[in-house]
């Protein structure tokens, strides 16, 4: 079974070879490798392995965090490889495809940032409107966004009063950036984090504004 392992990790020559090697000392293979955020001498990486059948997720925690200095923020169950640098493909896709632009933008996100899902939701005086969805995203409704109008990208607060009970149940996690307008949003979410770092939610913001320049063209 795969795994997502987000690691902090000292941003030195050596410590993710050491970590890879205190992985493998458990049966885990890594599958891919994400730099997510660097800075202050802090990397945060994001780690796909295969576990073996019969390991358990707390073996990936220990064996990484034997090696000095290395923290884990999150492991969970990753349903394969993704490409983390498709966006000019994606991009290419909505541009080729514009009627139904929405709907590939919300399946395409997840992928590239590895959220859970994603929607893509329009506000106005008479509520709130989902224009597209993942095929991952919760069925739950949104009646209230009090964020919005939303000027930039940004990490919400998801025990917010607006946060459905069955997003909150399931530690979901939430960015949302505008998408060509203050009242139209691309939100996402991560059941179970981890927390969306400030490099993701830029990556997020500027993704979504090369989308909404193609739809709108």
């Amino acid at each position: 079974m795969s795994f997502l392992i987000r690691v902090q990790l000292p941003d030195s020559p050596g410590t993710l070879g050491a970590v890879a090697t205190a992985l493998g000392t458990v049966g885990a293979d890594i599958l891919s490798v994400d730099v997510v955020e660097r800075g202050a001498g802090v990397a945060i990486d994001d780690l796909v392995v295969e576990l073996p059948s019969g390991r358990l997720p707390d073996a990936l925690i220990t064996a990484a965090e034997s090696v000095e200095g290395v923290e884990v923020d999150a492991v969970r169950p990753y349903a394969g490889v993704l490409d983390t640098h498709r966006e000019l493909e994606l991009v290419e896709e909505i541009a080729g495809q514009p009627s139904t632009g929405l709907d590939i933008l919300a399946e395409g996100v997840p992928k590239i940032i590895r959220a859970g899902w994603a929607l893509v939701l329009h506000y106005t005086e008479d509520g709130v409107h989902r224009l597209a969805s993942s095929s991952a995203a919760p069925e739950a409704s949104v009646t209230d966004l009090p964020w919005l109008p939303l000027e930039r990208a940004t990490v919400l607060d998801a025990e917010d009063t607006w946060v459905p009970d069955t997003w909150q149940e399931l530690g979901t996690e939430l960015a949302a950036t505008p998408l060509g307008k203050p009242d139209r949003t691309l939100l996402v979410g991560r059941p179970g984090g981890p927390m969306f770092r400030a490099a993701e939610v830029a990556r997020l913001a500027h993704f979504a504004g090369i989308v909404a320049v193609v739809l709108d063209s």
